[in-house]
This record gives C-alpha cells, sequence and structure tokens, in this order.
C-alpha cells in the first residue's frame, strides 16, 4: 500500500505537472487526515523533493538542465496555489497578463493579482504576491488563455494595433474565441469592441467590401 508521501508525489506528478509545481496541504486532505499530510509534506521538505515556499506553500522542485541550477517557482503558479489554499478564484492582473502574452515588454514591478476573495500581500520566498479583491463579474473564465487575453486587452487600452490583434487571434481557437467575446459583456463598451475584432477577424474586410 503506498505511503501518504508517494501518494503525495504521485498527485503533484498527474495533476499538478510534476517538476515545478506549486501545492498546498489542501491539495492532499482526501488521501489522509490534516496530520498525515502535514508529516507528509515536511518529510517530503526535509529528503528534498519538495521546498517549502510559504505558509503552507510547497514546491517541487525543478532544474535548468542547461544551466544546472535550480528554477524558482512560476509566479502564476503561486498565484493558482494561493487560490486553492482559500477557495478563491485567482487570475493575473492586465498588466501581468499583458507581459505574460508578449504583448508588453513592461515588466510589472509587483506580483499583483485579481481575485474574489480577501485581499491580501503573501510573501513567497523573496517575492511578494498582492492579491487584490475585485467583484466576482470582473473575474474572467475559468480558461486561462481566455482569462489573460482579456485581461491583456484591458491593460494595452482601447485602441490595439492590427499587429496586437493578429498576435491574440493566433492564440485562440474559434471557441475561445467566441468565448473571449462572451467574457467581454460585462467590461467596459471598448472591451466589447476589442474582443468582437478579435472575435470576428473578417469583420474589418467585410465592412470595406460592403463600404
Amino acid at each position: 500500500m503506498d505511503t501518504t508521501q508517494n501518494q503525495v508525489l504521485k498527485r503533484i506528478g498527474r495533476q499538478y505537472g510534476g517538476p515545478g509545481a506549486v501545492v498546498t496541504a489542501k491539495d492532499f486532505l482526501d488521501l489522509a487526515s490534516r496530520d498525515a499530510v502535514d508529516q507528509a509534506l515536511v518529510r517530503l521538505t526535509k529528503r528534498g523533493d519538495l521546498n517549502r515556499v510559504g505558509r503552507g506553500l510547497y514546491h517541487r522542485p525543478r532544474m535548468n538542465q542547461n544551466l544546472g541550477i535550480a528554477v524558482p517557482p512560476d509566479a502564476d503558479k503561486v498565484a493558482v496555489a494561493l487560490g486553492r489554499q482559500t477557495g478563491s478564484r485567482v487570475v493575473p492582473s492586465s498588466a501581468v497578463a499583458a507581459n505574460r502574452l508578449g504583448l508588453s515588454t513592461q515588466i510589472p514591478a509587483k506580483h499583483v493579482y485579481f481575485t474574489d476573495g480577501k485581499s491580501r500581500s503573501v510573501k513567497v520566498g523573496s517575492q511578494t504576491f498582492r492579491l487584490k479583491h475585485v467583484a466576482p463579474n470582473k473575474l474572467p473564465s475559468n480558461d486561462s488563455v481566455v482569462g489573460r487575453a482579456l485581461q491583456a486587452i484591458d491593460a494595452l487600452g482601447p485602441d490595439p494595433d492590427d499587429q496586437v490583434i493578429g498576435v491574440i487571434q493566433q492564440m485562440l481557437s474559434s471557441k475561445q474565441r467566441e468565448s473571449l467575446l462572451k467574457e467581454a459583456r460585462y467590461s467596459a463598451e471598448w472591451v466589447v469592441e476589442v474582443a468582437r475584432r478579435i472575435a470576428n477577424p473578417n469583420q474589418s474586410e467585410e465592412m470595406i467590401a460592403h463600404g
């Protein structure tokens, strides 16, 4: 029979992506009691299978094979784990989303994420994460790609050029473009118009043809 430690490692590999994953004790409470899970996490940390990176947060180490150095926890994975820890949704702020998608070269000075939970700041290693409460209808859908695209639109403003529109179109499937337009309904009118340009790539050509 598998020990709790082995079960934890197997779940990290199967459900959370293996090396590089960020997990919390709550992710394993269906496997054993809280005390047993906590003991397993402590033992895995002592063995080097996990690194404790914050209160109740653990990182499965990942090495950069070319450089031979450990890769720090990914900020988005930390933020998502913080959301699971508190039972709330967490998504990148507009500036973070635009940078992640390569639509902005400006690197955000802080890790700011929006949440439908309580606002708070969390220290993870040398990094500080700011979780900012917003109304639930201001958060994008559970589709991370659609959500990031919507956040990026908000950061880039009402008049993105055709190149930016093209980049976002290419990263979304036709179904995701439809989802983007539906999600945009709850945003400012200019966001809806930009989403419409993305969701209907041939619209401008049709307007010219029939103009």
